[in-house]
């Protein structure tokens, strides 16, 4: 008997681990489809920040007394500023495409949007 009780706790055990590790994707897979970044591409993003394009932008997104935009108000919109981080703008932002992965500049994404000020 206590040894069906143990292998009814692993099988148990293994179902919890199972339907844990489903719950887990399917929040992320959620997440992805309504375009709400996970926490982990936001913290992510928000060390790719600090490393890359606070130098310029600003600690907090904005760097008051240059001619860089202050990111807090930047336009929802991932296509312009993908663009804008892979190719450059107009000789004042150098390009990062060469630098940063895509999942690198998915990640600045997530972090400056889930920062946008309306």
């Amino acid at each position: 008997m206590l040894k069906d009780m143990s292998h009814k706790t692993v099988a148990i055990l293994a179902t919890v681990a199972v339907l844990t590790v489903a719950l887990a994707a399917t929040v992320r897979a959620a997440d992805d489809a309504t375009g709400n970044p996970a926490q982990a591409q936001i913290d992510h993003g928000k060390s790719t920040y600090a490393e890359k394009c606070s130098h310029c932008h600003g600690p907090n997104m904005m760097n008051p007394g240059t001619i860089t935009p202050d990111l807090r108000t930047f336009p929802d919109d991932r296509t312009r500023f993908v663009t804008t981080v892979k190719n450059g703008k107009n000789n004042k932002m150098p390009p990062w495409g060469d630098i940063l992965s895509d999942d690198e500049i998915g990640n600045l994404w997530a972090f400056i949007s889930s920062r946008r000020k309306p």
